[in-house]
């Protein structure tokens, strides 16, 4: 299984938030690029980047900032966080982003996102598929900022791109984002029952390498995990064994 760090960025630190909250917020670095080098230092090869400052305004500043990450470090660089036309999208391929992540256009503006993903190639698209449960326990897909449910179920839409080729998505079952509940390993579980090939990355709730290995054995393709690394819940050693044992 492929462990993903995450770094969020806000005002060119490091942060997290909790559930997705802005008043809730975390710092832990005023150096994202040095945690970067820091993750680039456990074998891993992937790093997720949100950008929160990007998110909420649309406006792309943090793009030094990424693309002295892309530069420094040998990570393959996934980012989201404000990507809404196709420009942007070409414009972060350009600093050297791998994969950009799309997040809420999935639902309100599938048409644009399908057209993205076929000119851009199944590779360098992610869709983020945020997901709450209803009273039936059915995952409901929510948007703009997880304040706004959806009546699509992560299924159906997982399903309906699948058709256009769809290779990689990241599910996060918000109720556990940030809280250190530990994953929803029945909702990955029943994703890539439905989906074996889709190149699932499983979001939230991460607490320590236990829950890695709880992943791993379901057969989940991929893990992002952000506060417990930032917080030594999860440490260099652990990784280097984790991967040694795959």
């Amino acid at each position: 299984m492929n462990i993903i760090p995450a770094i969020d960025l806000k005002d060119g630190k490091c942060v997290r938030l909790l559930q997705g909250d802005f008043e809730k917020t975390t710092e832990y670095s005023d150096d994202p690029a040095a945690v970067a080098r820091e993750y680039a230092d456990l074998d891993v090869s992937d790093l997720h980047i949100v950008d929160l400052d990007g998110a909420r305004t649309g406006d792309q500043d943090n793009r030094d900032l990424v693309q002295r990450i892309t530069k420094d470090t040998s990570l393959s660089v996934q980012l989201g966080g404000g990507i809404r036309d196709k420009d942007t999208l070409s414009s972060w391929f350009d600093v050297g982003v791998a994969r950009c992540v799309i997040g809420s256009l999935t639902v309100t503006e599938p048409d644009a996102v399908k057209s993205w993903l076929v000119q851009f190639g199944p590779d360098r698209i992610v869709l983020a598929l945020d997901v709450q449960f209803d009273d039936d326990g059915i995952p409901l897909i929510t948007t703009h900022g997880w304040t706004r449910p959806s009546k699509t179920s992560v299924f159906e839409c997982i399903e309906d791109y699948a058709t256009i080729g769809l290779k990689h998505v990241l599910c996060t079952d918000v109720s556990r984002d940030g809280a250190m509940a530990g994953p929803n390993v029945d909702l990955y579980t029943a994703i890539v029952e439905r989906m074996p090939e889709l190149q699932l990355q499983a979001s939230g709730g991460v607490r320590n390498i236990a829950d890695l290995d709880a992943l791993r054995e379901k057969g989940i393709p991929a893990a992002i995990t952000g506060r417990a690394l930032l917080e030594g819940k999860i440490t260099a050693a652990e990784i280097a064994t984790f991967l040694q044992s795959a």
